[in-house]
């Protein structure tokens, strides 16, 4: 009877579920290299520090099999590896900080990403979760399949790209060129000048309140939703808006006209200041407005 017991209990000890992993490793690196990370499920905090040093804090979730955090050169890997078949268990939250002048590479599959002092390129992907991060000198990409993307620049001029399938898209006091766009979710820019803009709504509402450099070339395009449009300080283009099904409201002077008397669409073309410029403007079913502040 002894030996029995004995045995069961070897048993269900052996069967007892793994519990979730504090971790706290750090590794020397670069000034300016790269950290890549990936973590599938869950959440990473990224913040850049003075120190010449990678450091992850955070908790590993209980059927993760490693983390791997090693340096190649300039180059650190922070990555979460789990079981092939998946499962649960693998969320895990990492709080890592890397040298301010770092450029990074973040991508997750369930997880939430966020940034802040990083001045070095970035470049996150997420398929479900929310992405926000600063922009400070160096280019941003965010992409996000279901989640909201929020980028918060300091005017310096980049190169940002940021995108969604289904959430909004908010950048504030981004400069530079701009490509955003969402399936469904609105888009707002929000302060900043810019040299091109390319916006594209498919489900959702837009709105650009910026400046527009000279030369510089705006697109916003939406299928099902309102545009908003107001130029911060002075505006030199040719400007072409047009809709199927919406109102034009002009604060530039020009009335639009409706495209056919049969059909509720209405059109408007004119050259604002010395025209050097470009500013297209189209939507399906919304209407549009367009003015200065």
């Amino acid at each position: 009877m002894m030996k029995k017991l004995i045995a069961t209990g070897l048993s269900f000890l052996l069967v007892l579920p793994a519990v979730a992993e504090d971790v706290d490793k750090t590794l020397e690196a670069a000034s300016d290299g790269h950290v890549d990370i990936s973590n599938i499920a869950g959440a990473v905090t990224v913040t850049g520090w003075t120190r010449n040093q990678v450091e992850v804090t955070g908790t590993l979730g209980r059927n993760v099999e490693e983390l791997i955090f090693e340096r190649d050169g300039d180059k650190i890997t922070v990555k979460v590896k789990v079981p092939r078949r998946g499962g649960g268990g693998i969320d895990s939250d990492l709080h890592i900080n890397v040298p301010q002048q770092s450029s990074i590479d973040v991508s997750g599959v369930s997880a939430d990403i966020d940034v802040t002092e990083v001045r070095g390129e970035q470049r996150l992907h997420t398929v479900s979760g929310d992405i926000s991060t600063e922009s400070t000198g160096s280019d941003v990409t965010a992409e996000s399949v279901s989640g909201d993307v929020e980028i918060e620049g300091d005017k310096s001029a980049t190169e940002t790209t940021a995108s969604t399938v289904s959430g909004d898209l908010t950048l504030f006091r981004v400069s530079g060129t701009v490509s955003a766009e969402s399936v469904t979710g609105k888009i707002i820019i929000d302060e900043g000048s810019f040299s091109r803009v390319d916006l594209t709504v498919v489900n959702g509402e837009l709105a650009f309140r910026a400046g527009l450099e000279k030369g510089g070339k705006l697109s916003a395009e939406t299928v099902n939703g309102a545009v908003d449009v107001e130029f911060v300080g002075d505006l030199s283009a040719k400007i072409d808006v047009g809709t199927v099904n919406g109102r034009i409201r002009n604060c530039f002077g020009p009335e639009a006209e409706r495209t056919s008397k049969y059909a509720p669409g209405w059109s408007l073309q004119f050259t604002e200041g010395d025209g050097d410029g470009r500013v297209d403007i189209s939507t399906v079913n919304g209407g549009v407005n367009l003015c200065r502040k």
